[in-house]
Order: C-alpha cells, then structure tokens, then sequence
C-alpha cells in the first residue's frame, strides 16, 4: 500500500500539531517534521510529535550534508523513524549516517532535490546502502513548473529501493505518482495551506488508492497561460504583492468603478499633457485579454473619457489603468467598464498624436512593458513582468491558501497573533 506522507513545512510547532492531527484524521501515514520545523523548534518537535503520534511513522527531515552520524543520533534519540540526508552530500557523511541508523535504530531517505543527474546519484547510494530514495522538486523550482514525475518513472524502473516523491503533489498528481512506482507519496502545501485539512488529506488518500482504470480520467492538461490567468482571476492584488516581496504595486491608482477585477496584458501607451490620441488609437490595436495601460504625465487633464470607454467595450478589453486623470465619470460608472485612474477632472486635452504606443512606460511608479501581465481589484493594481509570471502565479495562490487557512483558525477562536506566534519571531535586541 502506497503510504501518505504530510511534509509539515511551517515554522509555528503549535500550528503543525493541528495539522499534523487533521492529517492523520485524513489518512495521512507518515508525519514529518519539516526542515523550517525544525529549524524553528529543534528537536523538541521530533519528541512532541513522537509523543502525540505513538504509532505513526516520524520523518525528521534534516536534509543533512555534514556530521551525519551526529544528526542522526539526535533525531533517533528524539523518536525519528527516518532522517533525511541530501543526495549531495559527500559518500562519508551517507556511510557515517548508516553506520549511526544502523545503531539507533532509525531509517535513511537520501533526498535527491536539485541534484543535477538524480538516476546516477540515485543508483551510487543505493550501492552504499541506503533504505529509502526520494525524488523531489523543491518549492521554488515547483513554482516555474518543474514536476518530478518523469525522473519517478525513470527511477522506479531502475531500482528495487522505496521510492518517496515530493514537490506540489495535488490529488491528480499523487495518483499519477503512485501508478509511477512511488511508494511514499510526500504532499505539502495541498494539505498544509488547505482551509479544510482532513478533506484535502482524504482527497490524496483516495487519489492514491485507486488504481489507474478506476481513477476518472485525468483533464486535458492545461497551458502554463491558462493556468496563471485562472489562477490571476483567483487571487487577490493583495495576495500577488505579497508572492513579490511587496513589490509591483502602482502608486496613486485605484478603481474608479468599484468591485471590477482585471486581469490581461499591456498596452502600453505614453503620452504627454492630456494628448489623447494615442490612447484611442491603443484601443484598435487591442482586443480581448488586453489591458491599455496609460501614462499621461499630467493629472490635471483627461485622456481618457466616455467616448473611448464605449469603443473600449466594444472592442472587448479586459480594462483601462491611466496614470493620470479620467473625465465623463458618469458615462464611465454607467459602462461598467473597469477603470482605474489617479483621478476625475472635467477637462480634457488635445489629440495632437505625440506619444509612442507598445514602448517602456513608467506608470504609478512601476516599470511596464508590452506584454507585462496587469490585475487589478479593489486594492489597487499589480505588475507582473511576463519573463516571471508563470512563477508569480503560482507563489501567490500559495499566499492564498495560508490565508484561507488562517481565516480557518481565527474563525475557530484564534488570534491572528497567536496563530502565526509572533510574540516568538519578534526581535528582543
């Protein structure tokens, strides 16, 4: 039987013994302390868990590379059933790590995590000895859309060791890797982050079990743009500058027709003193998906109006971002189109044709190219350079589902300063 192994990958103790039970009420079967856990808690954490969970199997993953007989002991001797060592660790650090399992009593996993020829690696450890392999995408590389199922099958056909996969298993996944050969199927965020811990448990328990003619047939895999747009219109602005280190978010603007989200790409257009020209003629050239994104370099006057908010919907764009002043407000509100602009004055300018259209702009402080992917809420508005949004997107649903899982926690009586244990990361000096 494939097992189910939830990664606690969090750095508040109290917090993943709530999951860690959740979990287990799901069907999880392994339970492992998670390299942040433990650098958070130490050892302690591998005792509590041990103590809570007599009868589960305890993963302390340590991701050792150097004084592995050391580490191990001190898992061991704190209730671990299995270390993790990295796969590129030196064969020393591996042998002395199975010369102190082999004393106390514990297992050794050797991580293959960005290990530049897994299958090779894979085989030299298993001739040193080792119990367990793990194939496993780390999280940053999961979000650019690194999967680790290919280098699964490969393995899995070369190799009679126990084979463990991570790296953003989801239901669908999870069953493709048990029919690859996985014997540990390793999920993280899909429990972790979920607002419902024991059903997204139950849901990789179940995707596990069943066999591959009984499981319904998989989805046509989507695109990667497809994918981010849907995971755009999902999320908040909020949730996207969070996924950037707070950076992207434009200065100034906000929704002039409130409760409208976009989400599409630039158009680019920069134009000087209200001359509205080009901003029209941005309209033509754009259609569905597309968002113009203005720069006016004056907020005193209007490039921006009813009659370009009509051609605007009927040429079917996603939305208007103006770094400048909109007019004709009225029109505008009554459109429905969504609008976001620094602010409304009655007057407008001249369409004397003298700015450039689909160049480098600088709009509410942010840098925006052609093609740059633009969402906006009630928050305000978001650049996403298109070289990174793929990568954006998916960090940002993940800020998402901690939020939704907080949301959860607070809901059942908890502070928001509790939950997250900030009194223990506040800076004493």
């Amino acid at each position: 039987m494939v097992q189910i192994q939830v990664a606690l990958d969090v750095v508040e103790p109290d917090r993943a013994v709530r999951i860690a039970e959740e979990a287990a009420a799901g069907g999880a079967d392994w339970i492992e302390a998670g390299t942040p856990l433990i650098k958070s808690a130490g050892m302690d954490i591998i005792r509590r868990l041990r103590k809570i969970f007599p009868d589960k199997i305890i993963l302390a993953d340590m991701k050792t590379m150097d004084v592995g007989a050391a580490e191990v002991e001190m898992a061991a001797k704190s209730g671990a059933d299995v270390v993790t060592i990295l796969a590129a660790a030196d064969d020393a650090v591996i042998r002395q790590s199975l010369l102190s399992a082999k004393k106390y009593g514990v297992r050794i996993m050797v991580d293959l995590i960005s290990f530049p020829d897994p299958l090779a690696r894979a085989k030299e450890v298993e001739v040193l000895g080792v119990d367990l392999i793990n194939v496993h995408v780390g999280i940053d590389a999961q979000m650019t859309g690194v999967s680790p199922i290919e280098t699964l099958k490969k393995l899995a056909a070369e190799t009679d060791m126990e084979i463990a996969v991570a790296g953003g298993l989801t239901p669908e996944t999870a069953g493709e890797a048990a029919d690859a050969g996985a014997d540990i199927v390793i999920v993280g965020s899909y429990i972790i982050n979920s607002d419902n811990v024991t059903q997204s448990a139950a849901d990789i328990r179940k995707a596990v079990d069943l066999s591959a003619k009984s499981r319904a047939p998989a989805a046509e895999k989507k695109s990667k743009e497809t994918e981010m747009i849907e995971i755009f219109k999902k999320v908040s602005t909020s949730n996207i500058s969070d996924a950037m280190h707070r950076k992207g978010a434009m200065q100034g603007i906000s929704s002039k027709n409130p409760g409208k989200k976009i989400v599409g790409r630039a158009v680019t257009v920069r134009s000087f003193g209200g001359d509205w020209a080009k901003p029209v003629e941005a309209i033509d050239i754009s259609g569905p998906g597309d968002i113009v994104v203005i720069y006016n370099g004056d907020r005193d006057i209007a490039m921006w109006g009813g009659l370009a908010t009509l051609t605007a919907v009927n040429r079917k764009l996603e939305g208007v971002v103006i770094d400048g002043a909109v007019r004709d407000f009225d029109e505008v509100q009554k459109s429905d189109f969504p609008v976001f602009a620094s602010n409304v004055v009655p007057n407008a300018g001249d369409p004397k044709g003298l700015g450039e259209i689909n160049v480098e702009i600088i709009c509410g402080n942010q840098t925006v190219n052609p093609g740059d992917y633009i969402i906006g809420d009630d928050s305000g508005v978001v650049v996403v350079p298109k070289e990174r949004a793929y990568e954006i997107a998916r960090r940002s649903e993940e800020v998402w589902k901690r939020e939704k899982r907080l949301f959860e926690e607070i809901k059942n009586g908890k502070t928001l300063a509790s939950a997250l244990e900030l009194l223990k990361w506040e800076n004493k000096k």
